[in-house]
């Protein structure tokens, strides 16, 4: 091992394929989990740490990156923001506002703080920090403003830490997915073409290469994941 990869959402479904990418590839893992049924959807293996953490809380975020940068000999090189989620159904007029600010939070909070705790060390040791964003940021759809709102800011989001810490050592981009083929997305669209959906591991793939020295001159950029969906 020789570096280490924050993880948050490492134990959902595009997640945990993520957090294996990285571990088979020789990094250090840590992945923060705030409910005792997210274990359940990880296997314990070295390279692994866990740690609870309710990443909508500065303290506890703060907490989690210190540990993935506690050991000099790995140093904390990604954050891979990956806690969201989806929301809609109601066009504007009919949606409350709660419901947008909570896609808001929900999308754009827990990849602020993590972002934001992980930068120095990222700035010492050099890296890379990886956004989740979504096709809807750019194609948006009807009966979803707070979602593609929330997602559009993430995209924002992710260029504007590129445009400060350029001269940093420090790279962020956005991947975009269409419709990733997870469990909790099958279970939504039951009649869905599974077949044309995005496969975890493919978009995992894509996140590692993101945060590789491999891909040392991109930054700032919206990376397009949408397989045939």
């Amino acid at each position: 091992m020789e570096a280490t990869a924050l993880v948050t959402g490492g134990t959902g479904g595009l997640g945990s394929a993520v957090t294996e990418a990285f571990l088979a590839t020789g990094w250090r893992v840590v992945v923060p989990w705030v409910e005792p049924r997210e274990l359940e959807r990880v296997q314990a293996r070295d390279g692994l740490e866990l740690v609870e953490a309710d990443l909508f809380e500065p303290a506890a975020v703060v907490a989690a990156v210190e540990l993935a940068a506690a050991e000099p000999a790995v140093p904390l090189r990604a954050v891979v923001n990956l806690v969201g989620g989806y929301a809609g159904g109601a066009k504007v007029a009919e949606a409350p506002v709660e419901d947008f600010e909570r896609q808001l939070r929900l999308n754009l909070r827990p990849t602020y703080l993590a972002t934001q705790a992980g930068l120095p060390h990222l700035v010492r040791a050099g890296g890379a920090v990886v956004c989740v964003s979504s096709r809807a940021a750019v194609q948006p759809f009807s009966g979803a403003a707070g979602y593609i709102t929330a997602k559009a800011a993430v995209l924002a989001f992710a260029q504007a830490v590129a445009a400060e810490y350029k001269h940093d050592g420090v790279r962020c981009n956005a991947v975009l997915p269409s419709v990733i083929d997870t469990p909790a997305n099958r279970a939504a669209q039951p009649d869905a073409d599974y077949s044309r959906w995005v496969p975890p591991a493919q978009v995992a793939g894509v996140i590692r290469f993101l945060c590789s020295e491999e891909s040392a001159p991109v930054s700032g950029a919206p990376v397009p994941v949408y397989g045939r969906a």
